[in-house]
């Protein structure tokens, strides 16, 4: 890994800078909301925006960046980025604001394509599966460290805002100095959804219910909290935990789903997600018991959706993994972009257990479904299974199919050529001893 960190740091510096300016301002939004009395289901239009440009992003930055070119999509996208967190403090009106987040959004997504393409190409073809790793574990510290600096300003003011548009336009200069020359780009042709859905029905379900369940969670946490008089403090503490359960519980779980059926394990974590939900808005709990809760949803579904994707792939050949892969976040995408807004609904409607009450009835669906899937198709054996990969939610198809790669290959076992290649010549070989 001291390798790994060697060769690609200004691009992994780059990222957790972004993830901070991400993660702050995602939160800090939700609890300006509050300050500005702005209604709960405005609110959860204006997170909305944000999966609605990533969606849009997803479908044509590849081709943007074909036509331009990397440095100059990366340039161009970073400084709105810098511009639209500014601007956020200046117009605090919920149209103004889903504007601002959908354009917030599809920036995003093609900063993320751009660098995680510097990424691929700056690793080797022994350390990929590193830099990935620890691409996926930069992003989520740079979200988790984003929620202590909500607590060095006032959220009325100006200064949250800046700090968030300071550390993206730092973020620009490591990776832009040490860039390789941009990598060679390919679209990636997507498979029916008909033909995705015949291939795994639990994959496409379950990873459209888990992207209300994610979108509930990084969208509309902090606009809960404001609305229950949670203070900035125990709002960022709240969605720290979140992100800090599914750094913590990831690969352990990963490790577990590879040795046995993976639809047990969904089901399984599901199941104790939705409980959480019911206890919470049964108990009531306090802060600290409000961050348990939210360290469980984060421990459970993260785990959830690389396992859904993992398994999906098990019934594919390598060859329609790429395409697979650009299906299956399309279908997040969607599910996504409809989390905030039922969220918000229910809120208005039951109050702020509607938070709850949503991603409970989500990861129940989950547990229904997947335990209904069982008795449709026979388990596979663990040597049948490819290799669990720890994907985060905030990656493109291009991340997500290099991870899906590298599992599979190592489920590969070498050809003779490589073994031979291994072998040591004879000069290496020791001489025996008499």
């Amino acid at each position: 890994m001291s390798s790994v960190m060697r060769s690609t740091w200004p691009l992994l510096l780059g990222v957790l800078l972004l993830m901070v300016g991400n993660g702050m301002h995602g939160t800090l939004l939700g609890i300006r909301g509050g300050i500005e009395h702005i209604a709960t289901f405005q609110m959860s239009v204006v997170m909305a925006g944000y999966y609605g440009g990533f969606l849009l992003g997803s479908l044509t930055v590849p081709g943007i960046i074909q036509n331009v070119g990397h440095v100059r999509v990366f340039a161009a996208l970073g400084s709105m980025i810098s511009a639209i967190l500014v601007l956020f403090a200046i117009g605090p009106n919920w149209i103004s604001w889903t504007i601002l987040r959908f354009l917030i959004g599809f920036c995003f997504c093609g900063v993320y394509v751009t660098a995680e393409s510097w990424l691929n190409e700056a690793s080797t073809n022994e350390n990929r599966g590193k830099t990935l790793a620890a691409y996926m574990v930069v992003q989520l510290l740079g979200i988790v460290s984003a929620q202590a600096l909500l607590n060095v300003g006032d959220p009325a003011g100006f200064l949250l805002f800046a700090i968030p548009s300071v550390l993206v336009s730092l973020a620009f200069t490591p990776i832009l100095l040490s860039a390789r020359p941009a990598p060679s780009f390919e679209t990636i042709k997507r498979m029916s959804f008909r033909q995705l859905y015949l291939a795994s029905p639990l994959g496409c379900v379950g990873i459209f219910l888990m992207g209300g369940v994610f979108a509930a969670l990084s969208g509309m946490s902090s606009v809960w909290g404001a609305e229950i008089g949670l203070s900035v403090a125990e709002i960022s503490f709240f969605v720290a935990a979140i992100y800090t359960g599914g750094l913590v519980l990831q690969y352990p779980l990963g490790w577990v789903s590879d040795r046995i059926d993976r639809r047990k394990l969904v089901l399984m974590l599901a199941a104790i997600g939705a409980l959480t939900t019911l206890i919470v808005v049964v108990a009531q709990p306090g802060s600290l018991g409000l961050a348990l809760a939210g360290a469980v949803l984060g421990g459970v579904s993260h785990p959830i959706y690389a396992m859904l994707l993992a398994y999906t792939n098990d019934y594919l050949d390598q060859s329609d993994m790429a395409a697979a892969s650009a299906g299956l976040l399309f279908i997040y995408g969607v599910g996504s972009l409809g989390g905030p807004l039922i969220t918000g609904w229910l809120m208005g409607v039951i109050g702020p257990d509607g938070y709850w009450i949503y991603m409970g009835a989500l990861l129940a669906s989950v547990t229904l479904y997947a335990g209904w899937r069982m008795t449709r198709r026979p388990a596979l054996s663990p040597e049948e299974q490819g290799s669990y990969a720890a994907i985060g939610t905030n990656v493109t198809a291009l991340a997500l199919e290099t991870a899906l790669d590298e599992a599979q290959a190592d489920d590969i076992p070498p050809t003779e050529e490589e073994r031979d290649e291994d072998r040591p010549d004879d000069d290496e070989k020791a001489s025996p001893t008499g």
